[in-house]
């Protein structure tokens, strides 16, 4: 079932005409007859609209630093902002020997009102040396939040005094809430700290063996990115390290040593993988492990890249074998999947990544987006040089880098990398909107009102969003697949989380638990009116 231009300006004309304005750019039915469809992205919310969005600071303690295991990231702010990032995200960690892992802790200076009054900064040094002779970490970084950019604590200054004090690398990321317009700003902040401070700090000076990788954008959520290693490693890969889930500082620093870049998450980590390029000469190959064909599609990619006909054959044995094993099992969850509808509204590549998984399962997503996405994520790279610097940008310094005069280095030719170029996305995303049929709903930053109009007029059968708004859409008899921090399951990468996405989806079509919900909306409004010019009701 498709939405109609009819329904959708029916939809438009019951907003305040500021609010009408602003979301037409957001909002698109797929159209594969015109030659582009642009789509408005990383603008600011309209003030008063529910969003789903995070905060710059959510983006970078929350989903870069935060999986980083054996350093100690404090919080300097209130305490609210530092569980938040720790306790609502599930970056599963394990411990290895001769790696310390700080997983299971919060660190937060926990500013009180006398903080904000007095400063900070003399809490945030003594809290330092605290964890430092407590935990002896082989690093620390400072993240700062809203309270501390508007009082001026100087966290910078903070930080260098504490490494010279204690001769260990001490990070600071001015990544306070307000600073972009959202999470996506503080990926960035976080992905420039760590380029220009940590990747390339390692002794190493070649790949410690064939066919070395790193990955990026992974977070280990839900145990993902121990599921792609095992198959990765079986197949002969040699992991350098991984951004950031499950990761270990003493590892990224040797970043730079890798044959291959391998990108994940597009939207988290694109700024570290150009740099890397840039720097070192690694080029990156855009994947996604997501869905059994997706996953068999991007091995088959790694094994084009290095073009060797070992790693080829075993590649192509892995993939055998772990289709048998699996797709039996994901064929008989897929009965009772098959011919229902989905919208899948998620931050990160999943509004992207997912559908795949959705499709093998016989479930067609109709409406589709992100709640922190650029417009490249939408219609591609091709459209970055065409993006407008806005304001809220221009808050996040711009980091430039050079070839490194000893350790650049390319991994093939030119001429090699062009010929490349045409058969796997090497150095390049399409975007979302390339795999969305006509008719389908592409949306940018949905928020709540939206988010029950388009459920009201498609009816999905399943909601695949964040953790902020399932429970709105379960109150409304709808299953909710949570893919931020899948709840309580997981792993859902790879071969073996296709098989637990499909049990978990199919689980909740079979729940009787639905039929008992009646939304209000399908007996009577509980609230009757009409909004008027400014969103006056």
């Amino acid at each position: 079932m498709a939405i109609t231009e009819k329904e959708l300006e029916e939809l438009f004309e019951k907003m305040p005409k500021k609010m009408e304005k602003n979301r037409r750019k957001h909002i698109m039915i797929k159209n594969g007859e015109l030659e582009s469809q642009a789509i408005e992205a990383n603008t600011r919310t309209v003030p008063g609209v529910i969003t789903n969005r995070g905060c710059a600071y959510a983006g970078c303690k929350g989903v870069v630093l935060g999986p980083i295991k054996d350093m100690i990231h404090i919080t300097h702010g209130p305490i609210g902002c530092a569980f938040y990032t720790w306790g609502a995200r599930r970056n599963k960690a394990k411990t290895e020997e001769n790696v310390k892992n700080f997983m299971n802790y919060a660190f937060s200076t926990n500013m009180q009102e006398k903080d904000i009054v007095f400063g900070g900064e003399k809490k945030l040094a003594a809290m330092i040396d605290e964890v430092v002779d407590m935990f002896h970490p082989n690093a620390i970084t400072i993240s700062a939040t809203c309270p501390v950019g508007l009082i001026g604590d100087d966290i910078n200054a903070v930080a260098k005094a504490a490494q010279e004090r204690h001769g260990i690398q001490v990070l600071a990321f001015s990544c306070e809430g307000y600073k972009g317009v959202s999470q996506s700003a503080g990926h960035h902040i976080a992905n420039n700290n760590l380029m220009a401070n940590v990747i390339g700090t390692g002794d190493m000076e070649k790949a410690p063996g064939k066919y070395s990788i790193n990955i990026l954008g992974e977070y280990n959520i839900g145990g993902d990115s121990w599921e792609i290693e095992r198959f990765l490693k079986e197949i002969g890969y040699n992991i350098v390290c991984v951004m950031t889930g499950d990761g270990a500082w003493e590892h990224i620093r040797n970043a730079h040593v890798a044959d291959l870049n391998l990108v994940q998450c597009h939207r988290s980590i694109n700024y570290i993988a150009e740099k890397i390029q840039t720097k070192y000469g690694t080029p990156w190959l855009k994947v996604n492990f997501v869905g059994v064909q997706s996953t068999i599609k991007s091995l088959r990619d790694m094994a084009t890249y290095f073009d060797d006909p070992e790693l080829t054959k075993k590649t192509e044995e892995v993939i055998e074998r772990e289709l048998a094993r699996v797709q039996p099992v994901i064929d008989q969850y897929a009965k009772i999947c098959n011919n229902k509808t989905a919208f899948c509204f998620v931050g990160g590549s999943r509004g992207h990544h997912y559908q795949g998984l959705f499709r093998e399962l016989g479930i067609e997503t109709v409406l589709a987006g992100y709640e922190f996405a650029h417009r490249d994520d939408y219609e591609g790279r091709e459209v970055i040089p065409d993006i407008k610097t806005d304001a809220d940008s221009k808050n996040i310094p711009d980091f430039q880098v050079e070839p490194d005069p000893s350790r650049f280095h390319l991994r093939m030719s030119p001429e090699k990398m062009e010929e490349l170029k045409q058969k796997i996305p090497l150095g390049d995303y399409a975007g979302m909107n390339l795999e969305m049929k006509d008719g389908d709903l592409i949306v940018d930053d949905l928020n709540h009102f939206e988010t029950e109009e388009f459920i009201k007029l498609l009816q999905p059968d399943i909601f695949a969003s964040g953790i902020k708004d399932k429970y709105v859409v379960q109150k409304m008899g709808i299953p909710a697949k949570q893919l931020h921090s899948y709840d309580y399951s997981g792993p859902y990468a790879g071969f073996n989380g296709a098989v637990n996405f499909a049990r978990d989806v199919s689980m909740a079509f079979a729940s009787p638990t639905w039929n008992y919900i009646t939304p209000p909306w399908k007996t009577a409004p509980l609230l009757e009116g009409e909004f008027g010019e400014g969103g006056k009701a």
